[in-house]
């Protein structure tokens, strides 16, 4: 499993998931790619899991299409101390999670 921390999302968050393989978009030289781009590339690069706080993802792409799972992070902002605290059922998800997919944790 490989996952992909999108552009919207704090990189600080990456150490809160240090045991998985996760990477940032900025690390992988994708900053400013749209959507569409960004999941055609995680897929060729073997990324199966995108962790994003973009709500609208999952109107505006194919994701059964792109081959990948996504995990939209919902708190009242995307900063580091509103989602640290999603962080226990993000790991639980990301045990479960399929391809195609799209999981939303948080907004409770």
């Amino acid at each position: 499993m490989r996952i992909l921390l999108d552009e919207c999302t704090p990189r600080p968050l990456k150490r809160e998931l240090a045991d998985y393989e996760i990477c940032t978009v900025v690390e992988m030289g994708w900053s400013g790619k749209k959507n569409g781009e960004l999941l055609r590339l995680m897929s060729q690069e073997g990324f199966t899991i995108l962790l994003t706080t973009d709500q609208n993802l999952r109107y505006q792409q194919n994701l059964q299409q792109a081959g990948v799972a996504v995990v939209v992070l919902i708190a009242p902002s995307n900063r580091l101390p509103d989602l640290v605290p999603l962080i226990p059922d993000v790991r639980k998800v990301l045990n479960t999670i399929a391809s195609g997919e799209i999981v939303e944790v948080g907004g409770y």
